[in-house]
């Protein structure tokens, strides 16, 4: 009798075949959005040839620079000049890294000074550097001079009160000028910055502070969301006493939100704003001038299923990539207007705050979208005359799937690049957002980096083509690679893997706070690939263009039958469903007693829809026709509510230990604890047959 089993070296052939063929039908989407009419005016092509002139080189494109930026460390050096980073000491040339505290993490640049804080405040006239807006409607601009008075004053205050280098000053705070003020002027000395948003919990507050002890803490006391009044004096009471015996030395109240006026309380160890601020003495600002790695902002992991990571990142670090994401990549300069939605809580706020030193004015909205309307805020968008828009897909939906033409609202004739960021941007998505918001006019960018870089990994660029559902590239100076589980480099074959860093950068976190052994920072980054940065997420290159897909974390990468697939791949096709669907949430499920893994996909319905057996068919055919029979979940179930976390992303990877049996204890960071609950019933499924 022949022996009918597949050899290890067939099946695994096999299995990649499976791969690629799902890779193919995602290309298959693949087509050209847009492309820069003249892209030799772009800073990125101007930099490629100061480089060229420099170094006597002849890099022909993009590619050839990354490929440039990955193998010399000079490459920095060119950055440092082009961005024109200021420092009291510049940077030696012939050591630009030396060995750092832990093997996987160099010391950049030392010897070289600098202060972040300064290089935000250069600019010191009457421009406008902020504009502080939210759902009241009411509009305050502030020049770059008067910021920088407000940064003074509140540094003034923090010295005379103790604060020194290396102390830490955490925030619960909106995203307004005062909040970029404490930042400001928290950098200014040396100290380090740490901020949540107003609408965490108590507990979720407390995991992050009671980790990093900090000697000050700013809070709001009264906010306005979704058109009500939010009274935050019981939540901050709790958390001021749970930190007074933990290091802390002051909290600060700020007005209400609302009113403008101060709140009466009677809080240990607490006082007003104003009070605090009148223990000035009304100096001059000056500017600590610091090594390159001196530690600047804490912030967390998503810590869905435990206690968050403090993960602290350097001035220089986080200075040197976020510039050059903005200014490189999106070409933003003194004359855009940036409007990044975020909370004080996400990544992208300490993002954000670097389109200071570009010269441009930010915008710092306080409020939710959705309130008076959506309609109110996309024409707010317009008379702002804002040139670079940082949103999500997730938002991007919502006004697709209310039916809302941005045409009809306004002209949006500033409006140049889109960045998406937070999640996987759909084909479909690339498709509609292009066009709704103004056609070959919009530059729309897909991107991906995180909270543990403050940065991105892979983005877009003014001189590539856009291919639909495609990032347009690896950003400069971050080797990114596809691995398989064996650690080979997969990319060139079209075949899913690990988006991998294999060389080190000047924004990788200095550690996790209380971490002094590295053992944590190890296990979370570098444990898989020893030595090598693993990001968690789960890729694709397209041979054909060179542009990337992430297809979902990869701790969340559904696997049935040995075969290796996103989740975006499925949020992918459900964007034809978007008049029925509110949301998905698409995870494998395998128990201790399962054979094998099985996917499952949960639907939140819109409002007045729900899921039948003829849409669930319609789903099942289309994941088939679009994808393969290997992606059809083998249940699909309704469900009143999907689990996000306070910055709006999907939480996958509790639900999948949920489903597959863990008794999971949410943290702080889920926005809605409550749902998870919701999915603690599908554990229980009848085990299904074994395939043969």
């Amino acid at each position: 009798m022949t022996d009918k089993r597949i050899p290890f070296n067939a099946e695994a052939l096999t299995i990649q075949r499976l791969a690629m063929s799902s890779a193919d039908s995602y290309f298959a989407q693949s087509r050209l959005l847009w492309k820069h009419a003249h892209p030799e005016v772009t800073p990125v092509e101007i930099f490629r040839r100061m480089i060229n002139r420099k170094h006597g080189l002849n890099l022909a494109n993009y590619h050839d620079l990354h490929k440039y930026s990955v193998e010399d460390y000079t490459f920095w050096l060119d950055l440092w000049e082009t961005l024109g980073i200021v420092s009291s000491i510049p940077p030696n040339p012939k050591q630009i890294i030396a060995p750092g505290k832990f093997p996987e993490i160099p010391d950049w640049f030392p010897g070289a000074r600098l202060n972040y804080a300064e290089n935000l405040l250069w600019r010191n006239n009457d421009s406008i550097a902020c504009t502080a807006a939210g759902e009241s409607g009411v509009i305050t601009n502030y020049t770059f001079r008067e910021l920088r008075q407000l940064v003074r004053r509140m540094a003034a205050a923090l010295r005379v009160n103790g604060l020194q280098v290396g102390d830490r000053v955490a925030a619960i705070v909106t995203n307004s000028v005062t909040a970029v003020a404490i930042a400001l002027a928290t950098a200014s000395i040396g100290g380090i910055f740490s901020s949540t948003a107003t609408d965490m919990g108590t507990e979720g507050i407390l995991d992050r502070y009671r980790q990093i002890r900090p000697k000050f803490v700013f809070a709001e006391t009264e906010v306005l969301y979704a058109g009500k009044t939010v009274n935050l004096l019981p939540k901050v009471s709790d958390v001021i006493h749970d930190l007074a015996d933990k290091g802390l030395q002051q909290a600060i109240l700020l007005a209400s939100a609302c009113t403008g006026k101060e709140i009466f309380h009677d809080i240990n160890k607490t006082v007003n704003l104003s009070t605090f601020l009148n223990t000035g003495d009304g100096r001059e600002l000056t500017f600590e001038q610091l090594p390159f790695g001196q530690p600047l902002f804490i912030l967390y992991s998503s810590g869905t299923s435990g206690k968050p990571k403090c993960i602290v990142h350097s001035a220089g670090g986080v200075l040197m990539q976020t510039q050059k994401d903005l200014r490189i990549g999106m070409g933003m300069n003194s004359e855009d207007t940036y409007f990044q939605y975020t909370t004080t809580g996400w990544m992208m706020w300490t993002f954000m705050l670097s389109g200071l030193a570009s010269g441009t004015r930010i915008i710092l909205y306080d409020g939710s979208p959705f309130h008076p309307d959506l309609r109110t805020y996309l024409k707010f968008i317009d008379e702002q005359g804002v040139s670079v828009l940082g949103t999500s897909p997730r938002f991007l939906a919502e006004i697709q799937g209310r039916g809302l033409k941005p045409l009809d609202i306004g002209r949006f004739e500033a409006l140049r690049v889109i960045g998406s960021t937070g999640a996987v941007l759909t084909p479909p998505m690339f498709d509609w957002a292009q066009q709704a918001f103004g056609g070959d006019r919009i530059h729309l960018i897909s991107t991906s980096g995180g909270t543990d870089i403050c940065s991105s990994f892979v983005t877009g660029v003014t001189s590539l083509p856009v291919h639909t559902g495609e990032i347009q590239c690896k950003t400069l100076g971050m080797k990114v690679e596809v691995f398989d589980p064996s650690g080979n480099n997969i990319e060139h074959t079209g075949s899913p893997g690990e988006l991998v860093c294999t060389r080190p950068h000047p924004s990788l976190p200095l550690k996790f706070w209380g971490d002094e052994s590295g053992e944590k920072l190890r296990d979370a980054y570098f444990n898989m690939y020893p030595g090598i940065w693993r990001q968690g997420d789960f890729m694709i290159v397209n041979p054909a263009t060179e542009g990337l897909m992430i297809l979902g974390r990869s701790d969340g990468v559904l696997n049935p039958s040995g075969v290796r697939f996103g989740s975006g791949e499925i949020y992918s096709v459900m964007e034809k469903f978007t008049d029925d669907l509110d949301d998905s949430l698409c995870i494998g499920q395998r128990r201790p007693q399962d054979l094998d893994e099985r996917v499952l996909l949960f639907l939140k319905m819109r409002a007045g829809k729900q899921l039948t057996p003829e849409l669930e068919t319609q789903i099942k055919t289309e994941i088939r026709k679009a994808l393969s029979a290997r992606h059809v979940p083998q249940y699909i179930f309704e469900v009143q509510d999907i689990p996000y976390t306070v910055n709006g992303k999907k939480i996958e990877i509790a639900v999948k230990q949920i489903v597959s049996g863990s008794n999971l204890q949410p943290s702080g960071t889920v926005a809605n604890p409550e749902s998870l609950q919701l999915y603690y019933k599908y554990r229980d499924l009848d085990r299904p047959k074994a395939k043969l």
